[in-house]
């Protein structure tokens, strides 16, 4: 089956969180020049770019029209040893970049928690990590990356050439052009060790200050947070904060400072049944987690296992049964974080519902990205499994989000409102217009954003 001559399989798809699902006519190009051929071919209303599908809503999904699979435009282009200049393809994945650069001491600038996304799909959800307090955005690092318009011209994007449109496709969640390539700047490391600080806080303001007073000691800061405990327990966390290990911090017995990462050995091989998470397994593996950490300073952690912990199991999304989860992540101004977020989780808890995983992180300064989801504050995640009600619940808490001068983020979500998001993203219109100047005939679309109004439907 060629895609340059516009066919195409029609199967249903998700995203990470496995809702929704939605039927979509799925393109696989092979190499650059048939994706070209792909938009021009309108054999399909509109299109919209996919990855390796970690993001966890419908931000790469597009309802009975194109999806277009660019995982196979992997390619390595160029690297130079002196400046840590990588030029890849856009379906090249963060796992190979580590597979293949690590070992000669380069690591990524910025990763989110999974190291299986796509570097195309990286910059079109401008990632952070959890070093943002220092580095910002995944934005921040790229030097530059080519852009195939719907109308099939190729534009040298960076922050001086073709500016405004390298600022809409950061964050842009595929909807201004497709990544061809893209050349990123990594960063030198000396081994693939981390030395991490593991400090137990008894509630969320201790947490919360903590964080405020000494995240500047560490390139990574991140808080795991009991939702569900409560009176002088609530929010209760563990923080797990480090710095890149030198040479000098290993071992003297450690032969090889880059050994390679272990494959995942554990996998979920079945939906497991929705009444496995509940309010009470949930409140009960919180707190076996919680006691089962001390503080411990200057621990040696293996790279892989500070960065991508659910990396080790496979399919680990199976874990919330056959209707799947929504990760819910949020972003308050440093102004009124303390307090909504406090008020965020009273509420969450008041629902009953059961968050698995919830983490905070602090955020730096913004940057000029249009719809980039960081701001200067705090940002808390969580993931909550589909059950009745939740869409009701998250409206709720978009409110409160807006309340205090927040917002949710793209490729996280899949419940928004139109009006919520225009409040929440002030430069929407800005985007919009960007947009109708390069696509003007609408041939990238997809099922986020007609939800969010970004386009018509």
């Amino acid at each position: 089956m060629s895609p340059s001559n516009g066919d195409s399989v029609t199967r249903p798809l998700s995203g990470w969180g496995r809702f929704p699902v939605e039927r979509c006519h799925i393109f696989r190009p092979e190499k650059r020049a048939e994706v070209g051929k792909v938009l021009a071919s309108r054999s399909a209303p509109s299109y919209i770019p996919f990855g390796l599908g970690r993001s966890y809503g419908d931000a790469a999904l597009n309802s009975d029209r194109g999806v277009l699979m660019l995982n196979r435009l992997n390619r390595f282009l160029s690297i130079d040893p002196q400046t840590a200049v990588l030029e890849c393809e856009s379906g090249v994945s963060l796992a190979e970049i580590i597979h293949f650069f690590l070992p000669r001491g380069f690591f990524l600038p910025v990763t989110p928690g999974t190291k299986f996304v796509t570097v195309g799909g990286a910059i079109a959800s401008d990632i952070h990590g959890k070093n943002h307090h220092r580095d910002g955005t995944l934005a921040n690092f790229i030097l530059d990356f080519k852009l195939l318009t719907p109308g099939g011209e190729v534009l040298l994007c960076s922050p001086t050439t073709n500016r405004e449109v390298f600022w809409a496709t950061c964050g842009g969640m595929g909807l201004t052009g497709i990544i061809l390539s893209a050349a990123v700047r990594l960063q030198r490391i000396e081994s693939s060790y981390v030395l991490v600080d593991l400090q137990k806080t008894e509630n969320f303001d201790d947490a919360f200050g903590l964080m405020g007073e000494s995240d500047d000691q560490y390139q990574y800061s991140v808080a795991w947070v009991d939702c569900l405990a409560k009176g002088k327990s609530t929010g209760r966390s563990l923080l797990i904060r480090g710095n890149h290990a030198a040479t000098a911090d290993l071992p003297p017995n450690l032969v090889n400072p880059f050994p390679v990462p272990a494959e995942p050995r554990l996998s979920v091989p079945f939906d497991l049944p929705a009444i496995g998470l509940n309010r009470l397994t949930v409140r009960l593996l919180n707190a076996l987690y919680y006691r089962r950490h001390a503080t411990v300073m200057q621990q040696l952690v293996a790279l892989d296992s500070f960065f991508y912990p659910l990396d080790a199991i496979g399919d680990w999304n199976r874990m919330y049964g056959r209707k799947g989860f929504v990760q819910y992540q949020v972003v308050l101004p440093l102004e009124n974080a303390r307090d909504g977020l406090l008020v965020l989780l009273e509420k969450l808890r008041q629902s009953r519902r059961a968050p698995f995983l919830a983490v905070m992180k602090r955020f730096g300064e913004a940057n000029p990205g249009l719809l980039s989801f960081p701001m200067k504050g705090y940002t808390l995640a969580m993931d909550l499994p589909v059950t009745g009600g939740l869409v009701e619940v998250l409206h709720d808490l978009d409110k409160l989000v807006l309340d205090y001068g927040g917002r949710v983020y793209l490729a996280k979500d899949a419940v928004l409102t139109a009006e919520s998001f225009a409040a929440m993203y002030p430069k929407l219109d800005e985007f919009r217009a960007i947009k109708e100047k390069i696509d003007p005939r609408g041939v990238l679309s997809s099922s986020m954003a007609r939800r969010l109004g970004v386009v018509k439907d």
